[in-house]
C-alpha cells in the first residue's frame, strides 16, 4: 500500500490516508482503500475499523489535478471504482468510526459518511460538506441517500444545490458529525468510542447496524449505470472542461 497505512490493534484497525500533503484522492487510493476495507472485512481478527487522515487534512477530495489527466478510459474506471467504494464502506457490517483530522470535502466527506461514527477536529477553517455542484462534479443518487440519511433531505438538498461547505460547529449541529475535539484528541476518542462499540455483541451490533440502514442500503443501487454514465458525460463536456481547466491551472500555481 503506497497511499494508505494501516495499524492493527488488539482488535481493532485504523486506515490512515497517506497520499502527499492534503491526502487527495486519485485511483490508486481508490482502490487501495477498497483492497483494505475488503480484507478487513473478513479478517475475524479485526472486529472495527478506524480511518483517519493526516493533521489539518482528512482529505482535501479528489485530486482534480491527476483526475484531468485521465483519458475517457482510465476516467470510466475511476468513476466505477470510487463508487464501488463508497458502497463498500457504506456495507461494511463491523463497527467503523471516522477520525476526521481537517479538512474533509467532497471526496473526503464521501468516505465521512459512511462511518457510523464521526469524530471532527475543531478548527475555524476546517469544512466538511458534498460540494460537488460548485466544482462542476455530478453527483450521484447514492452519494445524495447517504447525506440524506444524516442530515435530512431538506438540509441536504439545500447544501447540495448551494455546494455549501460546512464548518465545524454547522457539522456538528446538523448531525454530520457527532463530537468535536482538539486535533490531537480525535484519534484517542475514535480509539475510545471503538472500545465502546466493541462491548457489544458483535451479531447483535451487526444485525442492529443493518437494520437502521435498511432503507439507505436497499436502495442504494449497486450499479448504478445511468449516474456513472451521466456523470461520464458531463465531465467531458467542453464547457466544463475549460472550467476545469482553469481550477487545476489555479491549483498548479499554489
Amino acid at each position: 500500500m503506497q497511499t494508505i497505512r494501516i495499524e492493527r490493534k488488539h482488535n481493532y484497525a485504523i486506515v490512515q490516508l497517506h497520499r502527499g500533503k492534503v491526502n487527495a484522492i486519485n485511483h490508486q487510493m481508490t482502490k487501495e482503500i477498497r483492497q483494505a476495507f475488503s480484507d478487513l472485512e473478513i479478517d475475524d481478527a479485526v472486529k472495527g475499523v478506524i480511518i483517519t487522515g493526516t493533521p489539518h487534512f482528512f482529505s482535501a477530495g479528489l485530486d482534480v489535478i491527476e483526475l484531468y489527466s485521465y483519458d475517457e478510459s482510465k476516467m470510466n474506471e475511476f468513476f466505477n471504482d470510487f463508487g464501488g467504494m463508497y458502497i463498500q464502506l457504506a456495507k461494511f457490517t463491523k463497527p467503523f468510526i471516522c477520525a476526521i483530522t481537517g479538512y474533509a470535502p467532497a471526496g473526503g466527506c464521501v468516505i465521512a459518511i459512511t462511518a457510523d461514527h464521526r469524530i471532527m477536529a475543531e478548527g475555524e477553517k476546517y469544512t466538511i460538506g458534498l460540494n460537488e455542484v460548485a466544482v462542476n462534479i455530478q453527483i450521484s443518487n447514492n452519494l445524495i441517500r447517504g447525506y440524506s440519511y444524516w442530515l435530512g433531505e431538506g438540509k441536504a438538498n439545500e447544501c447540495i444545490l448551494g455546494g455549501k461547505l460546512l464548518n465545524v460547529n454547522e457539522a456538528l449541529t446538523s448531525g454530520l458529525v457527532n463530537e468535536v475535539c482538539d486535533l490531537e484528541e480525535v484519534l484517542p476518542k475514535a480509539e475510545a468510542k471503538m472500545k465502546q462499540y466493541l462491548q457489544a455483541d458483535e451479531d447483535i451490533f451487526k444485525n442492529t447496524k443493518y437494520k437502521l440502514r435498511k432503507d439507505w442500503l436497499e436502495n442504494m443501487e449497486d450499479d448504478p449505470k445511468v449516474d456513472l454514465e451521466q456523470a461520464i458525460s458531463l465531465w467531458w463536456k467542453p464547457e466544463i472542461r475549460a472550467k476545469m481547466k482553469a481550477f487545476v491551472e489555479s491549483l498548479q500555481k499554489k
